[in-house]
């Protein structure tokens, strides 16, 4: 029950303030002191570029252009480190190339209009990738301008293939492989600088990484027609390879033998792997909100492959505490609206996203309430099983529980040195950019009377005030 001299406090408290709207708070003082739903807590949002990210071990690598109308448009490349299969390894005698494939194993995820005819060149990088030391996503890797080899037509990215398999001595028989994408390259260049060339240089991967350098795949934009999209190559596995059809001579019968041979391309055996990406936003309502990051807008924008993630604010929550006075939370969660006809086929929402925080160092580290910690480092009990982010194609919302974060925010236990939202994957939660999907979405924003149907951000806290 609540005495007359708590009731006057509060309505002195909530009458001192300059209005509901100077503290980003409309909420009936009766009812924040019986204490069950403030959903009126004023968020600040912008729409920020992120940071370029490591890609030399990511799980999956991205290649495409996409056309956006939304976010402008998105180009992946791919720069590969190719690697003999063992040391030593020779050709054998007057060995002759039929063919030499480059083949890219599927990775799941593919982003955007598959009825695109893709074009997808390769060509010998000019600098020896494994002497590299960063993999950054904004990276230039300069190469070669000679075509070593094209693959134009549609993608299918979840068909396995038939492929011949050569087996010495019998016939040549048909065998199912991964979803992939093989790219013919040029057999001149190939019997000239691999199966021709020097033993020193096959005798050691070192030595061949060395003088071979590596290949660089990318779209041809020119050539490639649509709204194009993203597809996703499984490195971290041994299906991507430079595979050699050759003939050679056999030195006990003298007939000719036919076999195959792969050099992986693998980051599973620290061979590297790596991606460029870049972003263009030019004359996009994107390009707007980057140039005025102060200014409030009704909607924001995320994008994952290093490109845009969302700063939010609290900047009237000590206020609430303030009037209030001692709480404790029940339950705080934020709510996003995904905007109204921002994902019209083929660009879909992101699956899930992500919440972090910066401390003290601008280092990006988990709220608390997804804080699991790991094995060398003791999380927050406090930690939820179910701390929410995934896209509800029901609501088209997505939820985080931040129960703990709020509290501790406003207990004064922890200081906001910056909230983010970004788009993850939907297997894998990260706070670090993704380069793992390419689905992103426009979200709303907070709004201090929104009517019905808007698209919103809000934060629902839930509490009890504490006498």
């Amino acid at each position: 029950k609540i005495d007359l001299l708590t009731l006057l406090i509060s309505l002195f408290l909530f009458a001192s303030c300059e209005s509901t709207s100077t503290i980003g708070l409309e909420v009936d003082p009766t009812s924040a002191l019986e204490g069950s739903l403030v959903d009126s807590i004023t968020i600040k949002s912008s729409t920020l570029i992120d940071d370029p990210v490591e890609t030399s071990t990511a799980a999956s690598h991205p290649l495409g252009f996409l056309k956006d109308p939304i976010f402008g448009t998105t180009e992946a490349s791919l720069a590969l480190a190719v690697n003999v299969p063992n040391d030593a390894y020779s050709f054998g005698t007057t060995p002759t190339l039929d063919s030499a494939i480059l083949v890219l194993n599927y990775a799941p995820n593919f982003y955007g209009d598959s009825t695109s005819t893709y074009s997808i060149d390769v060509h010998q990088l000019d600098d020896n990738i494994t002497r590299e030391t960063s993999f950054l996503t904004n990276k230039d890797w300069s190469y070669n301008p000679t075509l070593l080899g094209n693959k134009t037509g549609k993608l299918y990215p979840t068909t396995r293939y038939k492929v011949s398999d050569m087996v010495t001595g019998k016939p040549d028989t048909l065998k199912s492989v991964t979803p992939q994408i093989r790219i013919p390259l040029d057999k001149s260049f190939f019997q000239q600088n691999v199966l021709n060339t020097n033993t020193a240089n096959l005798r050691t991967n070192l030595n061949f990484t060395r003088y071979f350098r590596g290949l660089h795949v990318q779209l041809n934009k020119a050539t490639s027609t649509g709204n194009g999209g993203l597809m996703f190559f499984d490195f971290a596995s041994t299906n991507s390879s430079v595979v050699f059809y050759y003939k050679y001579k056999n030195n006990t019968t003298s007939a000719n033998d036919t076999t195959s041979i792969s050099f992986p391309i693998t980051t599973s055996l620290g061979y590297k792997v790596a991606a460029t990406i870049k972003h263009d936003y030019t004359g996009t309502a994107v390009a707007t909100q980057i140039a005025n990051p102060t200014v409030q807008y009704p909607i924001t924008y995320l994008q994952p492959l290093a490109g845009l993630k969302n700063k939010i604010s609290f900047p009237y929550l000590d206020k609430f505490a303030t009037a209030v006075g001692k709480v404790a939370i029940n339950k705080a969660e934020l709510v996003i609206d995904l905007s109204a006809g921002s994902d019209a086929l083929p660009y879909g929402p992101s699956p899930r996203l992500s919440l972090y925080r910066y401390d003290i160092a601008e280092n990006r580290v988990n709220l608390p309430d997804n804080n699991a910690g790991s094995t060398t480092t003791p999380g927050d009990p406090r930690n939820q099983g179910a701390f929410g982010g995934y896209f509800n194609a029901v609501t088209r919302q997505y939820v985080f529980v931040v129960t703990a974060y709020v509290q501790d925010l406003l207990d004064g236990k922890t200081k906001d040195y910056g909230t983010f939202l970004a788009s993850t994957p939907n297997s894998t939660f990260s706070i670090f950019p993704s380069i793992t999907t390419g689905a992103r979405s426009v979200i709303g924003s907070f709004k201090k009377t929104p009517a019905a149907g808007d698209n919103v951000m809000k934060l629902n806290i839930y509490y009890t005030k504490i006498n």
